[in-house]
């Protein structure tokens, strides 16, 4: 978002806070609302202009999402904003610094999982909303009485499921938090059959993490899922790259591997220069630089 559009912006909701409860008012919300979503899928490498004008655009997105909280496209870029920069600012900065300062580590790693839970209930309040019940339903262990992901609620369900695995991954001296790990797998699981290649194989490579992390979980069935992200891309998706190096390679102590997959991370990021593959090519960096720490 540029500094011209952000001033538009707060010139907008001033006006709307100005008028009375109508319908006009709630049109001009819902417009707003829209245009800020779409904002929020705009392509963008720049990870320092990025992080910039992320507290700003999520800040005022997430005031709009109050006001209109049926606009689950507005929801989605909410989500997924406060996820990308959960992951991306603060979960990785705390990852960085952890070997010279863990108490600003552990500071940080407390921030990103109050960030990935705040994604992951605007995105069930979504689902809530789009199918009242839904919550309830994914926790029934009846498979009959589980929700049903319409063709529009995938790209929300998937960044429901991947905050929450975040907030999992983060709070795992809670064993209340990782209790649901299982259901944030299902809610991925009821997506990505719906829909598996979803955002260029993003949601494939999302199942073969949680393959990785599960109790019980299979390496065969998690690379499967990488290598469908890896496909779906067409080979220009770093993500699927790093997530298959870090969930298969690394804990079996196979460097050259781990390595090989790295290298070809940053290749793919080079491909399709956007903000997710931008984020992707510096953990790859990170990782083969920290590559002597790890095995």
């Amino acid at each position: 978002m540029t500094i011209g559009r952000g001033i538009a912006y707060t010139a907008v909701i001033a006006i709307l806070a100005s008028l009375q409860a109508c319908s006009p008012r709630q049109m001009i919300i819902d417009g707003v609302a829209s245009e800020l979503a779409s904002q929020g899928q705009s392509a963008e490498d720049d990870l320092l202009l990025a992080r910039e004008a992320s507290a700003f655009y999520l800040k005022l997105s997430e005031s709009l999402l109050r006001q209109s909280p049926g606009n689950i496209k507005l929801a989605e870029a909410v989500a997924g904003g406060f996820t990308r920069y959960a992951f991306a600012f603060v979960a990785f900065e705390a990852e960085r610094i952890e070997a010279t300062d863990s108490k600003a580590a552990q500071k940080l790693r407390q921030r990103a999982a109050g960030l990935y839970l705040r994604a992951h209930r605007h995105a069930m309040a979504a689902l809530e909303q789009a199918s009242p019940g839904f919550a309830a339903a994914l926790a029934s262990a009846a498979p009959t009485k589980w929700p049903r992901i319409t063709n529009e609620q995938i790209g929300i369900a998937y960044w429901a499921a991947a905050s929450w695995g975040g907030y999992i991954s983060l709070s795992k001296d809670n064993p209340d938090v990782v209790a649901d790990l299982p259901l944030a797998i299902r809610l991925a699981r009821l997506a990505w059959e719906k829909q598996p290649d979803h955002a260029d194989g993003a949601l494939s490579s999302l199942m073969g993490t949680f393959e990785t992390a599960r109790p019980g979980g299979s390496q065969q069935q998690a690379v499967t899922y990488f290598d469908r992200a890896i496909s779906a891309s067409r080979g220009k998706s770093a993500g699927a790259y790093v997530g298959k190096a870090e969930g298969i390679f690394l804990p079996a102590g196979d460097r050259p591997s781990f390595e090989a997959l790295l290298r070809q991370a940053i290749v793919a990021s080079a491909a399709r220069r956007d903000l997710e593959n931008t984020l992707m090519r510096e953990r790859a960096q990170w990782l083969l630089d920290s590559a002597d720490d790890l095995f």
